[in-house]
Protein backbone atom coordinates (compact mmCIF):
# COMPACT_ATOMS: atom_id res chain seq x y z
CA UNK A 1 0.00 0.00 0.00
CA UNK A 2 2.83 2.38 0.90
CA UNK A 3 4.53 1.72 -2.45
CA UNK A 4 1.23 2.43 -4.22
CA UNK A 5 0.84 5.76 -2.41
CA UNK A 6 4.44 6.70 -3.20
CA UNK A 7 3.84 5.81 -6.83
CA UNK A 8 0.74 8.01 -7.01
CA UNK A 9 2.60 10.89 -5.37
CA UNK A 10 5.38 10.48 -7.91
CA UNK A 11 2.90 10.68 -10.77
CA UNK A 12 1.37 13.81 -9.26
CA UNK A 13 4.77 15.44 -8.96
CA UNK A 14 5.67 14.62 -12.57
CA UNK A 15 2.32 15.88 -13.86
CA UNK A 16 2.70 19.07 -11.85
CA UNK A 17 6.03 19.74 -13.60
CA UNK A 18 5.44 18.70 -17.22
CA UNK A 19 8.53 20.58 -18.45
CA UNK A 20 10.95 19.41 -15.77
CA UNK A 21 13.06 17.35 -18.17
CA UNK A 22 16.58 18.71 -18.68
CA UNK A 23 17.25 20.97 -21.65
CA UNK A 24 19.22 19.47 -24.51
CA UNK A 25 22.87 20.48 -24.57
CA UNK A 26 25.62 20.53 -27.17
CA UNK A 27 29.24 20.23 -26.10
CA UNK A 28 31.05 22.61 -28.46
CA UNK A 29 34.50 22.71 -26.84
CA UNK A 30 36.34 21.38 -23.78
CA UNK A 31 34.11 22.24 -20.83
CA UNK A 32 31.84 24.46 -22.96
CA UNK A 33 28.16 23.57 -23.40
CA UNK A 34 25.35 25.30 -25.28
CA UNK A 35 21.58 24.93 -25.37
CA UNK A 36 20.15 26.28 -28.61
CA UNK A 37 16.87 28.17 -28.44
CA UNK A 38 14.34 27.93 -31.24
CA UNK A 39 13.50 30.69 -33.71
CA UNK A 40 10.23 31.96 -32.25
CA UNK A 41 9.26 35.60 -32.00
CA UNK A 42 8.65 37.08 -28.56
CA UNK A 43 5.08 38.05 -29.34
CA UNK A 44 3.96 35.11 -31.49
CA UNK A 45 4.15 31.52 -30.25
CA UNK A 46 6.72 32.37 -27.59
CA UNK A 47 7.63 29.65 -25.06
CA UNK A 48 10.54 31.30 -23.25
CA UNK A 49 13.26 29.30 -24.97
CA UNK A 50 14.52 31.22 -28.01
CA UNK A 51 18.13 32.22 -27.30
CA UNK A 52 21.39 30.38 -26.85
CA UNK A 53 22.26 29.76 -23.22
CA UNK A 54 25.12 27.74 -21.85
CA UNK A 55 27.87 27.22 -19.33
CA UNK A 56 31.61 26.81 -18.93
CA UNK A 57 33.19 24.39 -16.45
CA UNK A 58 36.42 25.14 -14.63
CA UNK A 59 38.20 23.25 -11.88
CA UNK A 60 36.59 25.46 -9.23
CA UNK A 61 33.07 25.58 -10.60
CA UNK A 62 30.69 26.68 -13.33
CA UNK A 63 29.91 29.97 -15.05
CA UNK A 64 26.44 30.13 -16.58
CA UNK A 65 26.01 32.43 -19.56
CA UNK A 66 22.39 33.58 -19.78
CA UNK A 67 19.65 31.58 -18.12
CA UNK A 68 16.61 31.44 -20.40
CA UNK A 69 13.31 33.24 -20.68
CA UNK A 70 11.34 31.81 -17.74
CA UNK A 71 11.94 30.32 -14.32
CA UNK A 72 10.79 26.94 -15.67
CA UNK A 73 13.27 27.07 -18.55
CA UNK A 74 15.94 28.00 -15.98
CA UNK A 75 14.98 24.98 -13.88
CA UNK A 76 15.36 22.68 -16.87
CA UNK A 77 18.69 24.31 -17.63
CA UNK A 78 19.91 23.87 -14.05
CA UNK A 79 18.88 20.20 -14.22
CA UNK A 80 20.83 19.78 -17.44
CA UNK A 81 23.94 21.26 -15.83
CA UNK A 82 23.63 18.88 -12.89
CA UNK A 83 23.71 15.94 -15.31
CA UNK A 84 27.10 17.11 -16.59
CA UNK A 85 28.87 18.27 -13.42
CA UNK A 86 28.40 18.40 -9.69
CA UNK A 87 30.65 21.45 -9.34
CA UNK A 88 29.03 24.57 -7.89
CA UNK A 89 27.58 27.34 -10.05
CA UNK A 90 29.82 30.28 -9.15
CA UNK A 91 28.57 32.86 -11.64
CA UNK A 92 25.44 33.57 -13.65
CA UNK A 93 26.37 36.04 -16.38
CA UNK A 94 23.68 37.98 -18.22
CA UNK A 95 24.90 39.24 -21.59
CA UNK A 96 22.20 41.94 -21.71
CA UNK A 97 18.76 42.93 -20.41
CA UNK A 98 16.42 41.14 -22.80
CA UNK A 99 13.91 38.85 -21.09
CA UNK A 100 14.72 35.70 -23.06
CA UNK A 101 18.20 35.85 -21.50
CA UNK A 102 17.47 36.80 -17.86
CA UNK A 103 14.23 35.32 -16.53
CA UNK A 104 15.79 31.95 -15.75
CA UNK A 105 18.09 33.57 -13.17
CA UNK A 106 15.83 32.66 -10.25
CA UNK A 107 16.38 28.95 -10.92
CA UNK A 108 19.98 29.45 -9.76
CA UNK A 109 19.26 31.39 -6.57
CA UNK A 110 19.80 28.34 -4.37
CA UNK A 111 23.36 28.06 -5.73
CA UNK A 112 24.18 31.49 -4.25
CA UNK A 113 26.23 32.52 -7.29
CA UNK A 114 27.38 35.98 -8.16
CA UNK A 115 25.04 37.39 -10.78
CA UNK A 116 27.14 39.32 -13.27
CA UNK A 117 26.18 41.97 -15.81
CA UNK A 118 26.94 45.25 -17.51
CA UNK A 119 27.23 48.31 -15.26
CA UNK A 120 23.95 49.60 -16.74
CA UNK A 121 22.09 46.31 -16.39
CA UNK A 122 20.49 46.81 -12.98
CA UNK A 123 19.01 50.16 -13.99
CA UNK A 124 17.75 48.75 -17.29
CA UNK A 125 16.14 45.81 -15.48
CA UNK A 126 14.34 48.14 -13.09
CA UNK A 127 13.10 50.44 -15.84
CA UNK A 128 11.69 47.52 -17.83
CA UNK A 129 10.44 45.40 -14.93
CA UNK A 130 6.73 46.31 -15.07
CA UNK A 131 6.48 46.16 -18.86
CA UNK A 132 8.29 42.83 -19.06
CA UNK A 133 6.15 41.37 -16.27
CA UNK A 134 2.91 42.50 -17.89
CA UNK A 135 3.81 41.28 -21.40
CA UNK A 136 5.14 37.92 -20.30
CA UNK A 137 2.18 37.22 -18.09
CA UNK A 138 -0.03 37.87 -21.12
CA UNK A 139 2.07 35.78 -23.49
CA UNK A 140 2.93 32.86 -21.21
CA UNK A 141 0.27 32.69 -18.49
CA UNK A 142 1.04 29.93 -15.99
CA UNK A 143 4.29 29.10 -17.78
CA UNK A 144 5.66 32.39 -16.45
CA UNK A 145 5.09 31.41 -12.81
CA UNK A 146 8.13 31.89 -10.59
CA UNK A 147 9.95 34.10 -13.09
CA UNK A 148 11.54 37.18 -11.59
CA UNK A 149 14.21 39.71 -12.33
CA UNK A 150 17.44 39.24 -10.38
CA UNK A 151 19.87 42.12 -10.68
CA UNK A 152 23.66 41.73 -10.89
CA UNK A 153 25.69 41.60 -7.72
CA UNK A 154 28.90 42.06 -9.73
CA UNK A 155 29.06 44.56 -12.59
CA UNK A 156 31.37 45.23 -15.52
CA UNK A 157 32.34 48.81 -16.38
CA UNK A 158 34.91 47.99 -19.06
CA UNK A 159 36.51 44.59 -18.55
CA UNK A 160 36.44 42.00 -15.79
CA UNK A 161 38.27 38.68 -15.44
CA UNK A 162 36.67 35.73 -13.68
CA UNK A 163 38.78 32.79 -12.52
CA UNK A 164 37.11 29.38 -12.85
CA UNK A 165 40.24 27.55 -11.78
CA UNK A 166 42.07 26.33 -14.85
CA UNK A 167 40.50 28.91 -17.16
CA UNK A 168 40.02 32.65 -17.24
CA UNK A 169 36.89 34.34 -18.54
CA UNK A 170 37.25 37.90 -19.82
CA UNK A 171 34.03 39.90 -19.77
CA UNK A 172 33.91 43.04 -21.92
CA UNK A 173 31.23 45.73 -21.66
CA UNK A 174 30.21 47.73 -24.73
CA UNK A 175 28.60 51.11 -25.36
CA UNK A 176 25.06 51.17 -26.76
CA UNK A 177 24.72 48.68 -29.61
CA UNK A 178 22.11 45.89 -29.66
CA UNK A 179 21.09 47.32 -26.25
CA UNK A 180 22.89 49.61 -23.81
CA UNK A 181 23.77 46.62 -21.60
CA UNK A 182 25.79 44.31 -23.89
CA UNK A 183 28.59 42.02 -22.68
CA UNK A 184 30.81 39.47 -24.38
CA UNK A 185 32.52 36.56 -22.61
CA UNK A 186 35.84 35.17 -23.86
CA UNK A 187 37.16 31.82 -22.60
CA UNK A 188 40.96 31.74 -22.63
CA UNK A 189 41.26 27.96 -22.51
CA UNK A 190 39.32 27.19 -25.70
CA UNK A 191 39.46 30.60 -27.45
CA UNK A 192 35.66 30.65 -27.46
CA UNK A 193 33.76 33.93 -27.61
CA UNK A 194 30.17 34.29 -26.39
CA UNK A 195 28.73 37.38 -28.03
CA UNK A 196 25.24 37.47 -26.56
CA UNK A 197 22.99 39.31 -28.99
CA UNK A 198 25.81 41.40 -30.38
CA UNK A 199 25.78 38.68 -33.05
CA UNK A 200 22.75 37.05 -34.66
CA UNK A 201 23.19 34.09 -37.01
CA UNK A 202 20.24 33.07 -39.24
CA UNK A 203 17.72 35.05 -37.18
CA UNK A 204 17.06 38.68 -38.15
CA UNK A 205 19.07 41.01 -35.88
CA UNK A 206 16.73 42.82 -33.50
CA UNK A 207 17.55 46.42 -32.59
CA UNK A 208 16.81 47.83 -29.14
CA UNK A 209 19.74 50.20 -28.83
CA UNK A 210 21.78 52.25 -31.27
CA UNK A 211 22.06 50.94 -34.84
CA UNK A 212 25.12 53.07 -35.59
CA UNK A 213 26.77 51.91 -32.38
CA UNK A 214 25.95 48.31 -33.24
CA UNK A 215 27.56 48.61 -36.66
CA UNK A 216 30.70 49.95 -34.97
CA UNK A 217 30.75 47.10 -32.43
CA UNK A 218 30.15 44.56 -35.21
CA UNK A 219 33.22 45.93 -36.99
CA UNK A 220 35.29 45.74 -33.80
CA UNK A 221 34.25 42.13 -33.16
CA UNK A 222 35.34 41.32 -36.70
CA UNK A 223 38.91 42.24 -35.76
CA UNK A 224 39.06 39.53 -33.09
CA UNK A 225 40.31 36.03 -33.85
CA UNK A 226 38.31 33.55 -31.74
CA UNK A 227 38.37 29.92 -32.72
CA UNK A 228 34.69 29.49 -31.94
CA UNK A 229 31.87 32.00 -31.60
CA UNK A 230 28.57 31.38 -29.82
CA UNK A 231 25.99 33.96 -30.93
CA UNK A 232 22.93 35.01 -28.99
CA UNK A 233 20.74 33.31 -31.58
CA UNK A 234 21.60 30.72 -34.20
CA UNK A 235 24.26 28.05 -34.65
CA UNK A 236 27.79 28.17 -33.29
CA UNK A 237 30.22 29.40 -35.94
CA UNK A 238 33.93 29.04 -36.64
CA UNK A 239 33.92 31.65 -39.43
CA UNK A 240 32.86 34.59 -37.30
CA UNK A 241 34.03 37.17 -39.82
CA UNK A 242 31.47 36.00 -42.38
CA UNK A 243 28.69 35.95 -39.80
CA UNK A 244 29.62 39.45 -38.64
CA UNK A 245 29.87 40.66 -42.24
CA UNK A 246 26.35 39.36 -42.89
CA UNK A 247 25.04 41.18 -39.84
CA UNK A 248 26.85 44.40 -40.77
CA UNK A 249 25.38 44.22 -44.27
CA UNK A 250 21.85 43.94 -42.90
CA UNK A 251 22.29 46.75 -40.36
CA UNK A 252 24.01 49.05 -42.85
CA UNK A 253 21.35 48.41 -45.49
CA UNK A 254 18.58 49.09 -43.01
CA UNK A 255 20.22 52.32 -41.85
CA UNK A 256 20.80 53.58 -45.39
CA UNK A 257 17.27 52.72 -46.55
CA UNK A 258 15.63 54.45 -43.58
CA UNK A 259 17.76 57.55 -44.11
CA UNK A 260 16.72 57.62 -47.77
CA UNK A 261 13.07 57.27 -46.80
CA UNK A 262 13.38 60.19 -44.40
CA UNK A 263 15.05 62.32 -47.08
CA UNK A 264 12.16 61.57 -49.45
CA UNK A 265 9.65 62.57 -46.80
CA UNK A 266 8.13 59.08 -46.60
CA UNK A 267 6.18 58.15 -43.49
CA UNK A 268 7.47 55.43 -41.18
CA UNK A 269 4.72 52.98 -42.20
CA UNK A 270 5.97 53.14 -45.78
CA UNK A 271 9.55 52.52 -44.70
CA UNK A 272 8.41 49.41 -42.82
CA UNK A 273 7.54 47.85 -46.17
CA UNK A 274 10.64 48.93 -48.08
CA UNK A 275 13.62 49.30 -45.71
CA UNK A 276 16.18 46.47 -46.10
CA UNK A 277 13.88 44.71 -48.58
CA UNK A 278 16.95 43.29 -50.34
CA UNK A 279 17.68 41.30 -47.16
CA UNK A 280 14.35 39.49 -47.20
CA UNK A 281 14.85 35.77 -47.65
CA UNK A 282 18.27 35.85 -45.99
CA UNK A 283 17.02 35.88 -42.40
CA UNK A 284 14.50 33.98 -40.27
CA UNK A 285 11.50 35.99 -38.95
CA UNK A 286 12.44 38.83 -41.29
CA UNK A 287 9.00 40.35 -41.82
CA UNK A 288 8.05 40.80 -38.18
CA UNK A 289 11.50 41.70 -36.82
CA UNK A 290 12.47 44.05 -39.64
CA UNK A 291 9.24 46.03 -39.30
CA UNK A 292 9.84 46.30 -35.56
CA UNK A 293 13.38 47.51 -36.19
CA UNK A 294 12.12 50.29 -38.43
CA UNK A 295 9.58 51.28 -35.78
CA UNK A 296 12.30 51.38 -33.12
CA UNK A 297 14.92 53.44 -34.94
CA UNK A 298 13.03 55.59 -37.47
CA UNK A 299 12.03 58.31 -34.95
CA UNK A 300 15.61 58.78 -33.72
CA UNK A 301 17.02 58.93 -37.25
CA UNK A 302 14.57 61.68 -38.15
CA UNK A 303 16.54 63.92 -35.76
CA UNK A 304 20.00 63.22 -37.19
Amino acid sequence: MLQFVIGILGLLIVSAHPHAEPLKLEKVADGVYVHHGVHEDLSEGYHGDICNIGFIIGSKGVAVIDSGGTFKVGQRFREAISKVTGLPVLYVINTHVHPDHIYGNAAFSADNPQFVGHARLADAMERRRDAYQRMHQEWLGDEFAGSEIIKPSLTVENQLTLDLGDRQLTLTAYPAAHTNTDLTVADSKTNTLWTGDLLFVERTPSIDGDIKGWITVTESLGKLTPGLVIPGHGPVVTDSRKALADQKRYLSTLLEDIRNSIKKGEVMESAMDTAAATEKGKWVLFDIVNRRNVNNIYPALEWE
